[in-house]
């Protein structure tokens, strides 16, 4: 499937206190969507107050982007949380992030996992229903940004929450559509005319080049820019620019 239309999203207010890791303001003038870190892997109640302020500032939809309670992992670290117990802090992120969205005149408009976690319930159908039961918890019927054909995608549908299907341009795809692990040689696609190259392939005609030379169908209304990689913001530029040039319309999902 290809879309007419994509959206750019980045995650962002990954910092805390003052350490921070990604140029916010920078890449809200370029992405569509914005995954802000709702205190768990990344940020603070500053730091949210002020990427939501930025984004409302720019037409930025804003997203919480949920993780494990992992602020010195990054939340890149595999955690067994009982599922209530998920449920209650996936509710508690998303409320949080929502009182500084409301408070710069916008809200929180869909939900994304981070890290450890985005990549446990691709599979892990326990955890992925506490995903979704954390989102419902948290109300508004929230869309939920995930892996196609993943198991948090498969809850959330028969929850009766919107899904949204995600690429990254800068991540390497295995055979069966799944990202190559981090751990893995190769699972960063550092090369930034081959990350412009494969947002566009997966844009506007839904393949990519997997990690094993094969072609693999990728259905993605959201493309994936990593703001934590050097020379984020002028790769994120580039990755814009090629998709407007081949006739993408670039544009928010919700």
């Amino acid at each position: 499937m290809t879309w007419a239309s994509i959206d750019l999203n980045a995650d962002l207010g990954e910092g805390f206190g003052r350490w921070t890791l990604t140029d916010d303001e920078e890449l809200l003038s370029v992405v569509t969507s914005a995954n802000v870190a709702c205190g768990f892997h990344a940020g603070d109640a500053v730091t949210m107050r002020r990427v939501c302020e930025l984004a409302a500032a720019r037409g930025v939809t804003i997203g919480a982007q949920v993780s494990y309670r992992d602020l010195a992992g990054f939340g890149r670290r595999s955690m067994d949380v009982p599922a209530e117990e998920l449920a209650a802090e996936i509710a508690y992120q998303i409320g949080a992030l929502d009182v500084f969205a409301r408070a710069a005149g916008a809200r929180v408009a869909y939900v994304k996992p981070h890290g450890a976690l985005y990549n446990r319930v691709v599979r892990d159908e326990v955890q992925a229903a506490a995903v979704v039961d954390g989102v419902l918890l948290a109300g508004g019927g929230l869309p939920v940004l995930g892996l196609p054909g993943s198991r948090l995608h498969e809850a959330a549908g028969k929850a009766g929450l919107p899904v949204v299907t995600e690429a990254f341009g800068d991540r390497a795809y295995t055979a069966d559509g799944s990202l190559l692990p981090r751990g893995q040689e190769g699972a960063v696609v550092t090369d930034p005319a081959e990350v412009v190259e494969r947002s566009v392939s997966m844009a506007r005609f839904g393949v990519v080049t997997a990690h094993c030379g094969r072609s693999v169908a990728v259905r993605a209304r959201s493309l994936c820019l990593h703001g934590d990689t050097p020379g984020a913001v002028g790769l994120a530029r580039r990755v814009r620019a090629e998709l407007e040039a081949t006739g993408v319309r670039v544009e928010a999902f919700a």
